[in-house]
């Protein structure tokens, strides 16, 4: 079975008939990310050798979502750590471990935000000391490692790899989100962090930095289609063609036109959850019924790794009612 037809699997046969009760949990369930993690789905953003999937991931991301969007949602976090580690000096001790799901990674990407750096980076003797803020970071409880950027005294992003540890120069401030809350979302604040040379995995000019980010939008817009596929195999069903002709767009995978498909994808998700509360009547506001979830869940996605172009095309299609 291939990686793609078994993250259908389990959507359909674990993630899903479990995904009320995970909304209402503080945390996703372990037994969940270790069932990805034996089934090789840690392994995706790898070398082909230790599992890595041959071909886009974006199919895989959808499925995982149409089942559990706050399971998929933590798990989506490894990514980047996998494919930063696998071109550094880090590949050695952390790569199999993390392509194996036996160390789990979240990102703490504030820092790449545009204007003044969240989190900086200060260059001491074997490293660097990290003061900041990070929002957004996923996971917390339920990862080893957390893949952060800082930006330098030169506006020069750096990357490293550390320990998802709360201490005296790290510490946490829980969030609570109307959607994937067992996501564990928590700020992070960093004062005076210490991060060794050894654990940086990568630098970049940030000038350079809007231009790779551009080229890889089209992975979070799938989370927004798997909450549109769930829609459908609900009862939404006469939304299946734009469900696959978000996907195509999705797919071409150019910077000029991801705004707009990003933006057609939450937006679509969007009308679909609200369609299927619609359908179902009054007892879609229930707690334990899954409309309002996917309502709430539509909801979250429309701002979740949001950037101002699709921000903007959002609100034109929003605006006019264009689908």
């Amino acid at each position: 079975m291939s990686l793609l037809e078994e993250a259908r699997r389990l959507a359909d046969e674990v993630l899903f008939p479990s995904a009320m009760a995970v909304d209402a949990a503080d945390r996703v369930p372990a037994a969940h990310l270790d069932l990805l993690a034996g089934h090789g789905f840690y392994a995706m953003a790898g070398p082909p050798e230790l599992g890595g999937l041959d071909g886009p991931p974006g199919a895989v991301v959808e499925a995982l979502a149409s089942g559990c969007l706050a399971t998929t949602f933590v798990w989506i976090q490894h990514h980047g750590a996998v494919r930063a580690v696998a071109n550094s000096p880090l590949s050695t001790g952390w790569l199999v471990p993390l392509c194996r799901g036996e160390r789990r990674a979240g990102i703490a990407l504030g820092a790449l935000r545009p204007g003044p750096p969240s989190v900086r980076a200060t260059r001491v003797a074997g490293g660097y000391l990290f003061d900041g803020e990070a929002p957004w970071v996923t996971g917390w409880g339920m990862i080893d490692a957390l893949h952060t950027v800082a930006r330098d005294g030169t506006d020069t992003a750096l990357w490293a790899l550390l320990d998802a540890v709360e201490g005296d120069t790290l510490t946490v401030e829980p969030l609570e989100l109307v959607a994937v809350n067992a996501s564990r979302t928590v700020t992070i604040r960093f004062t005076e962090h210490f991060v060794p040379d050894g654990r940086v995995t990568g630098m970049l000019p940030f000038a350079e930095w809007p231009a790779r980010d551009a080229a890889g939008l089209a992975f979070n817009g799938r989370l927004a289609l798997g909450v549109t596929r769930r829609c459908v195999a609900l009862g939404v069903t006469d939304l299946a063609a734009e469900l696959d002709a978000c996907r195509k767009a999705l797919d071409v995978d150019d910077p000029a036109t991801l705004p707009a498909a990003r933006a057609a994808a939450s937006e679509l998700a969007l009308r679909a959850a609200a369609r299927l509360v619609v359908t179902a009547g009054a007892r879609a506001v229930l707690r334990d019924q899954h409309p309002q979830r996917l309502l709430r869940e539509a909801s979250f996605l429309l701002v979740f790794g949001s950037r101002p172009t699709i921000r903007a095309a959002l609100l034109d299609r929003l605006a006019t009612g264009r689908s």
